[in-house]
């Protein structure tokens, strides 16, 4: 039903360049002769075939048959070309499983995409949702920090009037001193008219006084007939006392010219006095206000600050965040179903649960691995995984590794009370392990145990055996924390007169109150722990119980709790060390046992030899003279078994260790 050319070709409709394009593409590995004669017939101009034209009316039929408002109209739209292309792949058998495989290939590509849009309109919806939500949010903020802001802007406009009232309080002081200072100056000036008129005044009385005096003497003189000598002498020498008087009185005026009454003085400058206390006192009050103000400006822009500080923040949230993971998901892929998971889950946060998923990944993992890669023989390589080649994996059960472990510790103890000597802990696992399983075995369950115990962090057997093998840790802080469990289960054991197995709330508190040096905020965490599993009504506590551990070797809460506040106990016991050494770097023997001595006084020499050796890691005849970095020496001990010998000195808690 289609057209083919002369030597049974494709037909070159329509024909010339875009043909002869089609032709020189399509068929590569062609004779020469063949593509010559192909090439000739593109330059001859064919009719459409009939076949194209059967399927482009069938085509038109079908499109124009459909209804294109419906709202999957796209689909049906393409299923009449599924059909043409379907009606190309019947007719062409040469090409038909090429076809094939390219429409498959577009089906598949199509169901694809059309999941992968309906999986994204769930997320779609809950975008939208959260958007709108953060949109409120902001608005609300927006809302609350606009009533703010007006409240800020009215006790503004209230401070600045009352700041006006004041300068206004000011001006008028300011114009009641000139006042009184221009009365003063008209005082002055009447005082000294009057001073003058005065003068004149008593230059009169004297002349008159005078002339008086002239006409009573010659009165007299007209009478009586006086001696003239003895008259003239005696005004002589009344002249001079006049001349004397004058001259005194001249001096007085002089000198006393510009002195006013006391009491006008007195009055004046207690009102000079006033004014300027008040004037201070007003100064004052304007510093404080404009003080205020500054601040509330200051405040004013801190908040400002704030608020866009929140909204970066928030719109850093809005792009960055994601959904809360639902933890429920994964009982379904967790052995045990959701049981065991709710077990496991009970009472950790996300960054925890994180931590026991992938310990359940891990461990379902290394089921799988049927060999480990060895790390070969060089000297950095621990002993006990000193190794080439590869390595079988035994599969053991976490129940077996944590047996295997207590067994290694078990017979490590009793060589060490044999020998009297402290054994290393790698060379002792890999010397075990070929004592028990011989040379050749050694190896596969050194790395079978090596690798449960670097993946199973939450178990305390396997986290402590594989700190102290890696070195993290000093087996000597393992032995103290049994100790210390050991000694406590004694004395409980000793409280116990009727050997029930059962102490009294009162009687555990008081067993537990002098052992060891602890705080009542810890003493009353080690009572809830073992209360744990009673029912509030109930005062008995199974003490036994309380020091059990599973199949596992998973402690009771009251262990893990103690275990819990020895390395808390010894952080902040090694904090206060730090902070008594100050700001030093580094530090020698010397310094660090006075600071030792100082934090703890009841520590005895033995003990402080302990852990200055702790520190410094050598013995020497002359210790003192090593000198390490601080924090160098505060890991050590860390890592070591250092506790408070006595009571502190000082109460109050104290910052966290850096090495925590």
């Amino acid at each position: 039903s289609f057209q083919l050319s002369a030597r049974g070709h494709w037909s070159t409709w329509p024909a010339f360049a875009s043909g002869q394009s089609v032709l020189r593409n399509h068929k590569p590995c062609c004779a020469p002769e063949e593509r010559q004669s192909g090439n000739k017939q593109t330059l001859l101009t064919t009719p459409k075939p009939r076949y194209l034209e059967q399927l482009e009316s069938y085509l038109r039929k079908e499109l124009q048959s459909l209804d294109l408002t419906k709202k999957n109209s796209q689909e049906l739209k393409l299923q009449p070309y599924r059909e043409i292309f379907e009606f190309f792949i019947d007719n062409f058998k040469t090409y038909k499983p090429l076809l094939s495989a390219i429409k498959n290939e577009y089906e598949v590509t199509l169901a694809h995409q059309k999941k992968t849009i309906r999986a994204l309109e769930p997320l779609k919806a809950m975008v939208t949702t959260v958007s709108e939500e953060c949109t409120r949010q902001i608005l609300a903020l927006q809302e609350k920090e606009k009533d703010e802001i007006n409240t800020l802007k009215q006790e503004k406009q209230h401070l600045l009037k009352f700041i006006d009232n004041m300068k206004e309080e000011k001006n008028s002081l300011q114009t009641q001193v000139e006042h009184l200072q221009t009365s003063v100056a008209e005082e002055y000036a009447r005082y000294l008219n009057e001073y003058g008129a005065r003068k004149v005044l008593l230059a009169k009385l004297n002349d008159m006084h005078n002339e008086r005096l002239e006409m009573t003497r010659h009165q007299v003189q007209d009478v009586k007939g006086e001696d003239v000598v003895k008259l003239t002498l005696a005004l002589k020498i009344a002249r001079q006392d006049l001349t004397k008087a004058q001259v005194k009185l001249n001096t007085t005026i002089a000198d006393y010219g510009d002195v006013v009454p006391r009491r006008d003085f007195e009055s004046l400058e207690k009102k000079y006095s006033d004014l300027l206390q008040e004037m201070k006192t007003l100064q004052k009050d304007f510093d404080q206000l404009h003080k205020e103000y500054e601040a509330l400006l200051e405040i004013h822009r801190e908040t400002a600050e704030e608020r866009d500080n929140f909204c970066a923040e928030l719109q850093r949230v809005q792009h960055n965040c994601t959904p809360r993971p639902n933890w429920a998901k994964c009982s379904e892929v967790i052995p045990g179903g959701a049981d065991r998971w709710g077990c496991l889950a009970e009472g950790k946060t996300s960054d925890q649960l994180v931590g026991v998923l992938l310990e359940e990944i891990g461990t379902g993992a290394l089921r799988e691995i049927n060999v480990f890669p060895g790390w070969g023989k060089g000297d950095q390589v621990p002993v006990y995984l000193r190794h080439e080649g590869e390595v079988k994996n035994k599969k053991l059960t976490k129940k077996d590794v944590v047996n295997i472990l207590k067994d290694v510790w078990r017979e490590k103890i009793a060589l060490e009370q044999q020998t009297g000597k402290r054994s290393s802990l790698p060379e002792f696992f890999l010397s075990y392990l070929q004592k028990k399983y011989g040379d050749a075995a050694a190896m596969e369950w050194s790395y079978t145990l090596y690798e449960n115990m670097r993946l199973c962090r939450s178990n305390h057997v396997l986290s402590s055996f594989y700190d102290i093998l890696t070195g993290k840790v000093g087996e000597e802080q393992y032995h103290g924390q049994n100790q210390l469990i050991s000694s406590l289960q004694k004395e409980l054991a000793a409280r116990d007169s009727s050997n029930s197995g059962s102490l009294t709330s009162k009687q555990f508190r008081q067993e537990a109150d002098p052992f060891p040096l602890k705080r009542k905020e810890s003493i009353q965490e080690l009572v809830d722990a073992s209360r744990c599993k009673l029912d509030s009504t109930e005062d008995l506590i199974d003490y036994i119980s309380l020091f059990k551990e599973d199949e596992e070797g998973n402690a009771e809460p009251f262990v893990a709790k103690l275990r819990t506040q020895y390395v808390r106990e010894k952080q902040e016991y090694l904090s206060q060390l730090k902070n008594k050494l100050g700001d030093l770097t580094e530090v020698n023997a010397d310094d660090l046992k006075t600071a030792f001595c100082t934090i703890d006084p009841d520590i005895d020499d033995q003990t402080l030899d302990t852990y200055i050796g702790l520190a410094y890691q050598v013995q020497r005849e002359q210790p003192d003279q090593e000198v390490v970095p601080v924090e160098t020496a505060l890991e050590r001990l860390l890592a070591g078994d250092v506790r408070r010998v006595g009571p502190s000195p000082r109460e109050g808690s104290t910052a966290g260790f850096e090495g925590e």
